[in-house]
């Protein structure tokens, strides 16, 4: 059997190619649906032209699949519309065992003097749209809430200047940090934040930022659309999801936390990254087992 990854189409062509050159059974596990975002990643006449063709490799690469695990449940009108004789997994990211080693056992509350600590650690690009959110939220918040912002990306230049601009002088830009010591700001965090631009690409996606952010307990301020804003609402507790690139509207959203930290122990139970690899090695063994 070949198993093939890929957050871009083409790792699944080639563990494609690979299967049929084998004559081998081919298990991919899609986690972005790369034709549908490049409309958002590339120049509109560029991408014009690229689209068609990627489009006839997308629906050879998937239909030479004898199983598609697809990461987010935000992909299966897209795939299963498209594919409708094909056969359709959806084993999600999940928490790594650091995080779960801090999951909380019981509730905290939390600090009550301001200004409360709101933690993001992440890419700052177009995708995450920080420079987008973060000057006028910051204003709103003067005095209210200090952000610390762990990491780096294409827009970061334009959200320092655009913090600069706002007169935002309550958040910090801060280089990435390694895996322990993020956990240890998360720790200090009242709040962690959470932030997608405003694209259709990303009404589909999970971030796995997500899983994280839920093991920890913190409360959980996101500006997120479509299927990442109904996860969050239904699987995390103690969390305020608002439209993205909406300062105002997270403002308000602010106000529906309880700041403290609590267990999730439902959560933590189902997205285990190991109950997770778990059942998904006994579906790729069932489908090497098979034969179409």
């Amino acid at each position: 059997l070949i198993f093939a990854t890929s957050s871009r189409l083409m790792t699944a062509a080639l563990g494609a190619w690979i299967a049929w050159r084998k004559k081998a059974p081919l298990y991919l596990d899609i986690r972005d649906i790369f034709v549908d975002t490049i409309k958002d990643v590339l120049r509109p006449s560029l991408a014009a032209c690229a689209r068609p063709v990627f489009d006839i490799l997308e629906r050879w690469t998937i239909r030479r699949a004898q199983k598609v695990n697809l990461v987010s449940g935000g992909f299966r009108e897209y795939f299963e519309s498209r594919y409708p004789g094909q056969r359709f997994s959806y084993f999600t990211n999940g928490i790594d065992d650091e995080f779960l080693a801090v999951a909380p056992a019981r509730a905290v509350e939390a600090k009550r003097d301001c200004p409360l600590v709101a933690v993001y650690a992440g890419n700052l690009g177009e995708g995450q749209g920080l420079h987008l959110i973060l000057p006028e939220l910051a204003k709103r918040t003067l005095g209210t809430v200090h952000f610390r912002v762990f990491g780096d990306g294409g827009k970061k230049g334009q959200l320092l200047r655009a913090l600069e601009s706002a007169g935002a002088s309550n958040v910090e830009v801060l280089p990435p940090v390694p895996r322990d010591r993020l956990i240890e700001e998360y720790g200090k965090a009242d709040i962690l934040f959470l932030h997608l631009n405003n694209l259709d690409a990303f009404k589909k996606v999970l971030p796995s930022k997500v899983f994280e952010y839920g093991a920890l307990g913190k409360p959980v301020w996101a500006g997120v659309p479509g299927f990442s804003a109904d996860f969050i609402r239904n699987e995390i507790d103690n969390a305020a999801v608002f439209p993205p690139c909406d300062a105002e509207a997270a403002v308000a959203a602010l106000s529906a936390l309880t700041i403290e930290t609590r267990p999730r122990p439902g959560f933590v139970e189902k997205y285990s990254r190991a109950a997770i690899c778990r059942s998904m090695t006994a579906d790729i063994l069932r489908t090497a087992n098979e034969r179409r």
